[in-house]
């Protein structure tokens, strides 16, 4: 299944700021636990595997 992704001039990873419409790749995902909150992580930071932590909730993945 495929998503649409927002558009926004400010869509920012969650880990590290970075706007990631400036990267080649990211990710959209809603949060594992709660599903209330949206994570959005650039490719560096997955690859990576850095800390997200959810804001809602605050699971930390990846």
């Amino acid at each position: 299944m495929r998503r649409s992704v927002k558009l926004e001039k400010n869509l920012q990873c969650n880990t590290c700021g970075t706007n990631v419409l400036s990267k080649k790749n990211f990710v959209q995902l809603n949060c594992p636990q709660c599903g209330k909150t949206e994570i959005i992580r650039c490719s560096t930071c997955k690859n990576l595997g850095a800390k997200y932590r959810c804001k809602e909730c605050n699971f930390e993945g990846p």
